[in-house]
């Protein structure tokens, strides 16, 4: 990120000015939590969960879940329901999950990842990619939601693949189709993020932050507090710059965590980057 861009995010993080401190998408209570499911060490139900949700000054989640979670799917909803908390994406997709979204009225985003394929060409890897998404897509449109494609490292993860992959699904038919950037599942492309940012930007339906380190996951740091990081701060003023408004989402995803402290973290973390830019 070059110096100009650097100093026209500064201004517009400051021209948010005291109505708010940070732009609409970072408040705290549009934030989306991710990964507080399966990842949350204290165990907590779909009761405990919304209760910790609400606690955090939060109101909208993205549900992941397991095996062991199906049975509870709908009591999660009315625990959201009752707290007041949206459910704003569901992971993968179920069919015990569909009938609820239409019981409670609700048309969460479905993430999936992008799988990777061993075509010979990449106009092969991106016409096997979209048939292997297709059901999903298909499933998605016929319950009026919108697909999102998740990049989880490999070829599936490059954004030119996913904007490509996305592409061919709406060429054949499937318009409601877009794409989930994860932070981190991407530290071997912090160098590239404004480039990449600007490619996947009209697709971009959720972005996920995190602390950012270059080779993060062969130091054992690709989960890593926002704030903790080298490069995330640089990476957000990139995304306030581009004007991208749209969701973003903080995570646990750290088994050994309890999930409210760890999405407490990223909460201060998240707010100081912005109180930083103003000082």
């Amino acid at each position: 990120m070059n110096f100009r861009l650097l100093a026209l995010a500064s201004a517009l993080f400051l021209s948010q000015g005291t109505a708010g401190e940070v732009p609409e998408n970072f408040r705290r209570e549009n934030l989306i939590a991710w990964c507080i499911v399966p990842f949350d060490a204290a165990k907590r139900g779909p009761a405990e969960r919304a209760t910790m949700v609400k606690a955090l000054g939060m109101r909208r989640v993205a549900y992941d879940w397991r095996k062991e979670h199906i049975p509870t799917f709908e009591a999660e909803l009315q625990a959201y329901r009752n707290a007041g908390i949206e459910m704003t994406a569901f992971w993968s997709g179920h069919e015990d999950a569909y009938p609820l979204f239409r019981q409670f009225e609700i048309r969460p985003q479905i993430w999936k990842t992008l799988p990777s394929n061993e075509a010979p060409t990449q106009e092969g890897k991106v016409i096997k990619a979209a048939e292997m998404m297709a059901a999903l897509a298909a499933k998605c449109m016929e319950n009026r939601l919108t697909l999102g494609l998740y990049n989880h490292g490999g070829w599936g993860g490059e954004p030119a693949n996913l904007v490509a992959v996305c592409r061919e699904l709406r060429r054949r038919g499937f318009v409601d189709v877009g794409i989930v950037y994860n932070f981190h599942h991407a530290h071997e492309r912090i160098d590239s993020w404004a480039e990449d940012l600007e490619l996947i930007k009209p697709y971009l339906i959720c972005l996920n932050l995190n602390g950012m380190v270059k080779d993060g996951p062969e130091e054992g740091r690709k989960i890593l507090t926002i704030g903790k990081g080298d490069h995330e701060q640089e990476m957000i003023k990139t995304v306030v710059v581009s004007g991208y408004d749209g969701p973003i989402g903080i995570l646990d995803h750290r088994n050994e965590t309890d999930t409210e402290e760890t999405v407490r973290e990223n909460i201060e973390g998240l707010e100081a980057i912005f109180k930083q830019a103003r000082e």
